[in-house]
């Protein structure tokens, strides 16, 4: 969800960092016939943050500021409570934050070079989304410019703002033809089979894949017939585990190349993580590659004097991670050099200074994240500081930066800032009305030692109306990833636990990012292992506070947090209930079953059947005959990332070794429960109750 203290991905659509170990960054009951109880349920408040306030909250976005520092466009969604769902909008305001006002439906919008249109993706016929443009005068004409069958996705104005650079999917459908007799007149035959030859087919959030390649396009900018530049069975755009991971293009000043990443290559899994630069002649279609190092070389932009491109990557190794450093190149692809030599931290979005000189970046540390600069000679400076997480989307001709910030009493909204000073101006706010009069849980940062002398980051959510002489349930909620990194950002998840008055516990153990490559890579062929250590530490140092109850000690997470949730519990018995939310339970079953074909593959070193003792030892599974926890277990019937069968295969564990469980199929849900308004609501409902029913019941003794 976008109101937790989130995780932290390597990237994300249009950021530039990638890794090999990447997140896996919302109901029908599956019980047996025992009649269940009416279990606790919350209670509306005014001034408390309850659930049905959600549905009131607001969400901002990809703000852009105009080339003249001006105006500035952004994205704002709310929840459209009939449909239930998220709706998005496009809404303009002057720089300092003056005269919001709705724009029109849609949304990733981009300025043109002289801040006269903008250009944004719209849903439209045919297919899911077409590039549209709109005049920024007062007649505010609208134009459709692509009318293609599959959407478009990385716009990118050219430098004269006469074309629109895209990338899109070209389809490739193999058919089998077999002699089938013709069905007589009226009948009614089963569907074809649906053939597969991709060894990535499937992808979560899309169901299965279509067969083809994506390639780069150009459009005029008035409109017109999209040009495919690039061809050929490769694909443009950075890919994780052989799927779609976000897009990024760049012209070169002169307009005459765009730089891209990809795999200009058969995406084989002896080339797992690979990703290289390459620079297109717009005109003819030539490619040339940039980047010779083998490699993951991703998010390019090319410097204002067209002699430089920057982009984040390390060089191809063996360990599952490694952070992504700054780089720099030239545009004839000589002189490869890293620029973040000692900064040991992800670097993304990437925005060169005017002067060719330096490259600005958001880099996350320690739970936060802000912007910084290095120099094209390799000296790393911060340009903003404070304790909260900013985003960096756009920045204007004369050094105006805006994007988005959230901290732990505040939800993200757009803020301005110069370059050259870093001083920081909120201009929007989007939940003021609804937070006013709401009493918030303090949010408080910790350090505490685990096992091997390790110094670990967390935080603690405590109820509003806080007593440190009395005791309170504890929540230990566990990030997924697992190469993640919770922050310090506005949690409405963990703000609704405390109103409801739980003490919530999360933090960043061995294995997340923010820490450094050795921290992050502390987890690698042996996941999960030190990282459980460290969680139990925490919990650990949260009791030796005195004002934790032991006896309601609850523990949950989603993905790589239902990795370590149910590893947890076949492991200890402190907890008095566990939700288990999209698990892997079995890392042999999940290889050949979910979307990230490739990571599964390489989660420890050797392939399971060579090696299965490994792949056993380290699956929750293996572990589920000492498990005593009563485990509600929760996920999406669409999940591709952690199939509901890894959940299924779990739940029969329990049920057969007479443990008290329940299965909750969360409908209209790929990965996670919680991306549809409505579950949501049932995500945070359902764990409360689970956990409210064993903090008053005593727990089973098997």
């Amino acid at each position: 969800m976008e109101f937790g203290p989130g995780v932290v991905k390597p990237a994300t659509c249009g950021a530039v960092g990638h890794h090999r170990l990447v997140a896996f960054c919302f109901a029908v009951l599956a019980i047996s016939t025992v009649h269940l109880p009416v279990w606790a349920q919350e209670v509306p408040s005014d001034t408390l943050l309850t659930v049905d306030h959600f549905l009131d909250m607001e969400r901002v976005g990809s703000p852009q500021i105009s080339p003249d520092g001006s105006q500035i466009v952004f994205t704002r969604s709310r929840v459209d409570k009939m449909a239930d769902r998220w709706q998005s909008e496009l809404w303009i305001m002057n720089a300092d934050g003056s005269r919001k006002r709705f724009l029109t439906k849609g949304s990733g919008p981009r300025w043109s070079p002289d801040g006269t249109r903008i250009a944004y993706l719209a849903p439209a016929d045919p297919g899911e989304a077409q590039i549209f443009v709109r005049w920024m005068d007062a007649e505010g004409a609208t134009s459709q410019i692509t009318r293609v069958e599959e959407s478009p996705t990385g716009i990118a104005w050219s430098p004269d703002g006469n074309s629109l650079g895209f990338v899109m999917l070209v389809s490739q459908k193999e058919t089998w033809d077999i002699s089938m007799p013709e069905p007589p007149q009226g009948a009614t035959w089963t569907e074809a089979p649906r053939m597969v030859t991709m060894r990535n087919f499937r992808q979560d959030r899309m169901g299965f894949i279509k067969e083809g390649f994506t390639h780069l396009f150009s459009v005029p900018a008035d409109g017109g017939t999209p040009r495919q530049i690039t061809h050929g069975d490769w694909n443009v755009g950075a890919r994780f585990s052989g799927i779609t991971f976000g897009t990024s293009i760049a012209w070169t000043p002169d307009g005459q190349s765009i730089v891209i990443d990809g795999l200009m290559a058969e995406a084989t899994p002896d080339r797992y993580g690979e990703t290289y630069l390459y620079a297109v002649d717009v005109a003819a279609g030539d490619v040339s590659q940039l980047t010779a190092r083998k490699g993951n070389w991703t998010g390019p932009t090319v410097s204002p004097d067209g002699r430089l491109v920057a982009f984040a990557g390390y060089d191809a190794l063996e360990q599952t991670y490694h952070v992504s450093d700054l780089y720099v190149v030239g545009i004839d692809g000589r002189d490869m050099r890293r620029i973040t030599p000692d900064l040991d931290r992800d670097v993304g979005s990437l925005f060169w200074g005017k002067d060719s000189r330096g490259v600005y970046f958001t880099a996350g540390d320690r739970g936060t994240q802000n912007v910084h600069y290095a120099s094209t000679d390799g000296a790393v400076h911060a340009v903003t500081e404070g304790t909260h997480m900013l985003a960096l989307s756009s920045v204007s001709d004369g050094g105006t930066a805006v994007g988005t910030l959230a901290s732990p009493h505040e939800p993200g909204d757009v803020v301005r800032f110069n370059l050259d000073d870093g001083n920081i101006s909120q201009v929007t706010q989007v939940n003021a009305d609804l937070l006013t009069n709401k009493r918030l849980g303090e949010v408080e940062e910790i350090w505490y030692t685990a096992t091997d002398d390790t110094r670990v980051q967390g935080w603690i959510v405590k109820p509003p109306n806080f007593d440190p002489s009395k005791e309170y349930p504890l929540i230990l909620n566990i990030h997924g990833g697992p190469h993640g990194m919770y922050n310090v950002a506005f949690s409405y998840p963990y703000q609704n636990y405390a109103a409801n008055g739980y003490v919530v516990l999360y933090t960043n153990p061995r294995g997340s990012t923010g820490y450094g490559t050795d921290f992050g890579n502390a987890i690698d062929d042996g996941y999960p292992s030190v990282d459980h250590d460290d969680l139990m530490a925490g919990v650990d140092s949260l009791i030796g506070r005195g004002y934790i109850d032991e006896d309601r000690l609850f523990v949950t997470g989603c993905s790589g947090g239902g990795v370590l949730s149910s590893w947890a519990i076949g492991h200890t018995n402190r907890f008095a209930a566990a939700a288990v939310r999209c698990p892997v339970i079995n890392w042999i079953s999940f290889a050949g079953t979910a979307d990230i074909i490739d990571w599964g593959y390489h989660r420890f070193n050797g392939y399971f059947w060579d090696n299965p003792a490994k792949w056993l030892e380290h699956s929750p599974l293996m572990h589920v005959n000492k498990v005593q926890t009563p485990t509600l277990l929760m996920t999406g019937v669409l999940d591709l990332r952690t199939p509901m069968s890894q959940t299924e295969e779990y739940y029969a564990a329990l049920k057969t070794l007479g443990v008290p469980a329940v299965m909750l199929r969360f409908n209209q849900e790929f990965h996670g429960t919680s991306s549809m308004p409505s579950n949501f609501l049932r995500t945070q409902l359902y764990i409360m109750s689970w956990f409210t029913k064993w903090a008053e019941e005593p727990r089973p003794m098997l």
